[in-house]
């Protein structure tokens, strides 16, 4: 048995016919692909061709008929009865690992053991942005039971070099800390790094690969705000009411894109697509919002593309540089058609509103029975009004969060808004404030803390 995950820098994102063909030649003769190869019918052929037996197990959304392999696993396939339809690829990978050792024999000494891969399954549903619902919560929810008393050495070391407390992971610590580091060695070389971080044994080798993807991450960080900008500046230009966004460049790196097309849709609240122009082709990375299913838009545009696949908010495409233009003018179109009239404007709401005397301990106790949250399953939300601002300062890189100390006049709580810096200037003295209520510690002590998603000076109508 071995590995190959596609280098996105030469051969893009999933199955490619040369890839096969390598595999093939190395007397590979089974073939079972992981979130990928639902929409590849062409390199389903090629496979057959080569006499590869092909399994493919996918969760994107299929697109017309199926690929001519020798089994298509999706959920979202027409006619699958399976009742969960948004397992992550590496939960339905799972669900075939289970199936093989679903037997009535006796168990072996070498036979492997189901729960050792929770903490793995847990790691790929949240970095992928599964909704956190039906069994996928039930999947990271004992995945992360699992992760806390690893023995897989690489996630602890990882979990060592980046500062974080492998015996307290929860669904934050994937989505915010192993999760980038891990995505990082792809979108800046080879993801098989990531691969071998996670399957060594060896305390030096998960030493050395976890340093380096911390530092491929601090690289990443500064590329995705370099091209952020840059992407920015070329969709706003000419276009500031456009429906959809639409930056390309020659200049910008494959495995960064889709993190600036999320920067662009955040900041803008519209469906952004940002993407390498190549000499022969351009790859690009979209993102949207609940208001427009990307992929469908790009179904539309079948005709114009190389290739394409995705989910409502997130896909990808190759299109060759003469439809370019085509295709551009195409999507705006079918953005106009579908968003003309909606409010476009990002809402946040509240569970419940709460005064800060009701911020407590035991309500954090309370809270944690709910968790793993994550999307599609947010943790709460509250909001408290007329507090007063008793402390402010700007905290971070350029000073781009927000640190205040808020106060009902008898209780008073921390409070932290990430990337909310640039409030700071007009704060007023007295705000409502939303927020999420979580623990802070730092140093081995424990504090309640408010994390913010939103000021509003006290008494505007919301």
């Amino acid at each position: 048995m071995r590995e190959y995950i596609p280098n996105r820098f030469d051969e893009g994102y999933g199955l490619n016919n040369d890839a096969l063909t390598a595999l093939a030649n190395d007397g590979v003769r089974l073939v079972i692909t992981v979130d990928c190869g639902v929409r590849s019918p062409d390199e389903a052929r090629h496979a057959r061709d080569l006499g590869l037996d092909l399994i493919i197990s996918d969760h994107h959304e299929p697109s017309g008929g199926l690929p001519d392999a020798l089994a298509v696993l999706n959920p979202k396939q027409d006619g699958d009865e399976y009742p969960e339809k948004y397992l992550a690829g590496v939960g339905i990978a799972y669900k075939i690992a289970e199936a093989l050792l679903l037997d009535d024999g006796p168990l072996t000494v070498n036979r492997p053991q189901l729960n050792d891969y929770l903490d793995l399954v847990a790691l790929g549903t949240v970095a992928d942005l599964a909704p956190l619902t039906g069994e996928n919560r039930v999947l990271v929810r004992k995945g992360l039971e699992q992760m806390r008393q690893t023995s897989r050495q690489g996630l602890f070391s990882l979990a060592n070099v980046s500062g974080t407390d492998i015996r307290k992971a929860n669904a934050t610590t994937i989505g915010f800390t192993l999760g980038p580091r891990l995505n990082a060695s792809g979108r800046l070389d080879s993801a098989l790094a990531s691969y071998h971080l996670l399957t060594t044994t060896d305390v030096k080798e998960a030493g050395d690969l976890s340093i380096k993807l911390n530092q491929q991450n601090i690289e990443r960080q500064k590329l995705t705000k370099e091209i952020q900008t840059q992407a920015e500046a070329l969709a706003m230009e000419g276009q500031a009411d456009a429906f959809l966004l639409f930056a390309v460049s020659p200049e910008f790196n494959h495995g960064v894109v889709g993190l600036a097309a999320s920067r662009l849709t955040e900041t803008y609240y519209r469906p952004a697509i940002v993407g390498h122009f190549g000499e022969e082709t351009t790859r690009c990375s979209c993102r949207s919002i609940p208001e427009f299913h990307i992929t469908k838009a790009l179904d539309e545009c079948a005709d114009l593309l190389v290739r394409h696949g995705g989910h409502a908010a997130a896909a990808g495409f190759t299109v060759r540089n003469e439809n370019l233009s085509a295709l551009v003018d195409r999507l705006r179109s079918i953005a106009k058609r579908e968003l003309d009239g909606c409010d476009l404007r990002a809402s946040m709401s509240a569970d419940v509103e709460v005064p800060l005397s009701q911020l407590t301990f035991s309500l954090i106790e309370q809270l944690e029975r709910l968790q793993p949250t994550g999307y599609g399953n947010p943790e709460p939300v509250f909001i408290s009004r007329k507090v007063k601002v008793q402390g402010a300062r700007a905290v971070g890189a350029d000073g781009k969060h927000l640190k205040l100390s808020l106060t009902d006049g008898r209780f008073t709580f921390d409070a932290i808004g990430f990337r909310l810096g640039d409030l700071l200037p007009n704060l007023p003295p007295m705000v409502d404030v939303l927020y999420t209520f979580e623990v802070n510690e730092y140093n081995g002590r424990k504090s309640l803390q408010l994390n913010l998603k939103d000021i509003k000076a006290a008494g505007v109508p919301d």
